[in-house]
């Protein structure tokens, strides 16, 4: 047994705790709370001073194998162009496999260094599961499917079925499917995609959705830059007809959307789009930073919130940030939308994105029963509101992640 005593305990599922206490046992926490018990050896506590306790942060949305790309690409306001330009990217590739394995591992390894024990990772190959399972966190690695035309649907989804098989030998990595977005996957794609998922509660599926204009315009005319892109690639679809609606009524009516979905971006929704996917159920994951880099524009943090739809964070792919640190990503969020309040951007940052990734049950908040995963955060002198200090941006240097055997 260790007992952790901190300035503040913040168990996101109840009010911060002042001169708090968690006390954990292999692993796992045992009991958490305001006063401290008496009858455990002094050797046995471990005292961390004026620092904030929170659960380890979840990163519902990253692409860890673009992260070799970082620093290639420059900030713009022609997400469409951004996004031919990671294509570009990606086929002429960097040359050095090894640097990119690299590059990955460093991502990770920043990803845990600023906070965070569970991430929702997109991929198109398979370079992130090794790192991921090496480094000792929780993951869920969403094999990402992009196919526009509908004969090539069966094929696209039996080579990912294939891989989605694969034994990884461990309960901590796990693999689930992901639609790239409307202007990239067909209806028969999406709906092959659930049908693989079945009545199975625990399954897991992603889509990019409402991330730019020019996808609102591709489904109500079909016209636009995305069109261009699938013919310029090869990939459209003659047959296709664009749905006349916006995206998430798209994806809703091919019965895409429920509580299992992470719908992420949905910077281009209005109150309609909201409330319907309130009433899906489905996650919302915004990562802002990303967006405003991409140039998809700034998402209406205040209304996700307003429309009480469940919002989750990630930090998009270091090809769009700079660094993997959530907490740089709630203080984008604080930015966006000063009014919200701090304790649900941070229950969006742990609790909300655990849930949505299938992980409640281990992480998300400071309970008995749940992992001995946490984040220990200096806090200077003279802080009052603790909650509000850690939404404005915290310092890799202040943050010391304390998970599993790290926290025996």
């Amino acid at each position: 047994m260790r007992q952790y005593r901190a300035a503040w305990v913040l168990p996101i599922s109840q009010p911060p705790i002042r001169d708090g206490w968690i006390l954990t046992e292999r692993g796992r926490i045992v009991a958490f709370g305001p006063s401290r018990p008496n009858d455990l050896p002094p050797a046995n506590e471990i005292d961390l001073g004026d620092v904030a306790l929170l659960p380890g942060l979840v990163n519902a949305h990253t692409h860890l194998e673009l992260s070799w790309m970082k620093g290639r690409l420059r900030a713009t306001d022609d997400f469409p162009g951004w996004i031919r330009e990671v294509i570009a990217l990606q086929r002429k590739g960097s040359g050095d496999a090894a640097a990119e394995e690299t590059a990955i591992r460093s991502a990770i390894a920043e990803a845990r260094a600023t906070g965070t024990a569970l991430i929702g990772d997109i991929a198109n190959t398979p370079a992130s599961m090794a790192p991921l399972l090496a480094a000792g966190g929780s993951a869920v690695v969403f094999h990402e499917l992009i196919g526009f035309k509908p004969e090539r649907a069966k094929a696209v989804m039996d080579a990912a079925l294939a891989r989605a098989r694969t034994p990884l030998g461990a309960d901590d990595v796990q693999l689930a499917l992901a639609a790239h977005a409307p202007y990239s996957v067909s209806p028969a794609l999406f709906q092959a995609i659930r049908a693989s998922m079945g009545g199975e509660s625990s399954a897991r599926c992603s889509v990019h959705l409402g991330e730019s204009a020019a996808e609102d315009e591709f489904l109500r005319d079909g016209t636009g830059p995305w069109k261009d892109l699938l013919q310029d690639v090869g990939s459209w679809d003659p047959s296709w007809e664009p749905p006349h609606c916006d995206p998430v009524e798209y994806l809703d009516r091919l019965g895409f959307l429920d509580g299992r979905t992470l719908v992420v971006h949905g910077v281009q929704f209005g109150e309609r789009e909201l409330s319907r996917l309130a009433a899906t159920g489905a996650t919302l994951v915004t990562c802002p930073r990303g967006n405003r880099l991409t140039g998809a524009g700034s998402p209406p943090i205040a209304d996700f919130y307003e429309s009480n739809v469940p919002v989750a964070i990630g930090t998009d792919s270091l090809a769009s940030v700079p660094d993997l640190n959530l907490f740089n990503e709630l203080a984008e969020l604080r930015r966006l939308a000063p009014h919200v309040p701090a304790a649900r951007l941070l229950k969006s940052a742990t609790l909300v994105g655990a849930r949505a990734l299938g992980f409640e049950s281990d992480y998300g908040s400071i309970e008995a029963g749940k992992r001995a995963s946490f984040v220990a955060v200096t806090l200077p002198a003279g802080v009052i509101d603790v909650a509000e200090y850690l939404v404005n941006g915290i310092a890799p240097e202040d943050i010391s992640l304390f998970h599993g055997a790290d926290a025996q």
